[in-house]
This record gives structure tokens, sequence and C-alpha cells, in this order.
């Protein structure tokens, strides 16, 4: 049979259009991965409740969307925080695994004897979110209702008041480790795995004392079990404008707030990182962002990468500090 010519015309651009398909899957096949389908994992150190939790989710779906990106939230909770830190330490430096962080991170290097990473030269900021403080709360039906009364009470009892935490080396319990010294008085303290599992033992009236994170307390400002003391902070909260400060309530010069920032494994790309901070910059610009983070009591705020790689520098020598005068050691 023989051939059309309309056949021989039409094999040519045929032919055309089969090479740029081709070429079109292949760049798909290079570009895809690296774009559509990347998966971000942001590592929460503490479990669900916690500060850092709490904020991760109140953000990562907008992450995503700027980073085109999905980001997954994974909780690693344990000794402190070191667990979930210690696997962002030992992951591949290309991005995809960033820790939540916040002033723990520095204390434990300050806290404990050993630690599997080194929480200066193993990481790199990349990315500052805010800030918050910490509120002292305590049951209601103790009669304690202002910081005075906690220390007269301790000292009266030394030894007898106990507090809760997030866990050995949380910033909850180096915040009221630190209340105890400056305040010249002796509390047992009782670590458990979460800021969440404290809470429910202080509503429960099984321990006397709590020093939780603006975010999980605030919450309990109408429960009828809790009173609230004092604010951390070396002003009062502007989420809790009638709370006083620890410092003004009795306890001269005591502060203690946190930092909340992303970090990733220090052999992370600069511009790896400078496009990360750039997509969360965008995020926390968002009004409606910033007021989710407002109802839990943080104070959104962005930096360049250089100036967040400044405030760790700064917060890592402040921890040290914080760790002598509160007089704790972890083994």
């Amino acid at each position: 049979m023989a051939s059309s010519p309309l056949l021989f015309a039409f094999l040519p651009h045929r032919r055309r259009l089969l090479a740029a398909a081709a070429s079109f899957a292949a760049l798909l096949a290079v570009s895809g991965p690296a774009h559509a389908d990347r998966v971000i994992r942001i590592v929460v150190p503490f479990g669900a409740g916690a500060t850092q939790d709490t904020v991760a989710r109140t953000f990562s779906n907008e992450l995503g969307q700027a980073l085109g990106a999905t980001v997954v939230v994974d909780n690693r909770a344990g000794a402190g925080g070191t667990v979930g830190t210690g696997q962002v330490a030992k992951a591949a430096p290309d991005g995809n695994t960033l820790v939540l962080a916040a002033a723990s991170h520095y204390l434990a290097s300050h806290l404990y004897a050993r630690l599997p990473y080194d929480p200066v030269k193993d990481f790199v900021g990349v990315a500052f979110l805010g800030r918050t403080g910490y509120v002292v709360g305590v049951p209601a039906a103790s009669g304690i209702t202002s910081i005075a009364d906690l220390v007269a009470k301790a000292k009266a009892q030394p030894g007898a008041l106990n507090y809760a935490s997030a866990g050995n080396g949380s910033a909850s319990h180096l915040a009221t480790a630190l209340l105890a010294a400056q305040a010249g008085v002796q509390l047992q303290h009782i670590p458990f795995k979460s800021t969440g599992d404290a809470t429910t033992e202080l509503l429960a009236g099984r321990v006397q004392v709590v020093t939780g994170a603006t975010i999980g307390m605030l919450p309990l400002r109408s429960d009828p079990r809790v009173k609230l003391l004092a604010y951390s902070g070396t002003a009062r909260s502007r989420f809790l404008p009638d709370l006083p400060t620890v410092a003004e309530s009795g306890v001269p010069g005591y502060t203690f707030d946190t930092w909340l920032g992303l970090l990733a494994p220090a052999a992370t790309p600069p511009a790896e990182v400078e496009r990360i901070n750039a997509a969360v910059r965008k995020v926390l610009a968002d009004p409606a962002v910033q007021e989710r983070l407002a109802r839990v009591g943080v104070e959104a705020g962005t930096l360049p990468v250089a100036e967040f790689q400044q405030l760790l520098k700064d917060d890592a020598v402040a921890a040290g500090r914080i760790v002598k005068a509160a007089d704790v050691r972890i083994e």
C-alpha cells in the first residue's frame, strides 16, 4: 500500500513533538522531587502541648505553601529535648530536617556532663520566630496568692514544697530552679515528660508549683483550680497585663524568657538557609499568623540570618550564667 504524502509531511513535526515531550519529562524528573514532592520535617524535641509543638503547628501549613513543600511536625521528646535535637544534628544537611528550638537548646550544654552533639558547632540558625515568657502557677487550694507568699511558705518548710516541669533540663525546670535559688528557698523538683503532664498535676493539686510557658498557662487564667502568681519577664506581658513580674513581686533581678527559632544541621548550604529564612519571614508577616501566635502568648518576630546567628551566640553565653545561678547539674 502506498504511503500518504500527508503522513510524510507530519513525521518531522511528530518527531519534534516527541523530542519536546522527552525533554519536558526529563525536566520534571530533575525538578519535581526538589520542589513539589519535597517533605520538610520540623522536629519538636518535646511532647504535644509544649511551646515548640504549638508554635510549629501554628504556621507549618503556610510555611509549606511558601516553600512549595509539605511540612511535617515530628515530636521527638526525651531527656530535656536532647533526644530530638540530637537526631537533627545527625540529619542530612539539605534543609529538609529542622528543629524548633528554644532557650533549652543552649541550657543543655551547661546542664549535661555529656551530650551526643554540640549545641553551638553542630547547628546553624535558620529563622527567628519570636519570644515568649513563663508564668508561675500554684493550686488555688494552697492559699498562696503571691510570690511573697510562696517564698515565705517555702522558707517556713524547707524542701517540703515541690514543683513539676517538662523534664530534667527543660526550660520550665530551669525557670523554677532559678527562682528558688534567687529567692533563697528549697523546692523539690519532679520532672515529667511534657508540659501537659506537669500542668495536669498542677490542676489535680498533686504538685505545689509549675512555672510554665505563657502558651500553656494562658488557658488557666479563669480556671478556679489554679492561681497564677507572676510573669517571668523583665516587664509585664501584654497577654497578662494584670499579672506582676516575679522581680516586682519580691525576687529582684529575676528574669527568664525564651526565643523560638528554627535550626538546621551546621553544614546546611547558606543559600538553603537564606531561602527558608525568607519563607518564614513571609509567613510571619501575615497578620492572621501573628494573631494565632498571639493567642498562645508568643510575640512573633523575624530577623535576618546574620542577626539571628548573633542572638544565638549571645544566648549560648547567657545560658551558662543561668545554669550557674540556678545551681543545676544533670549527669
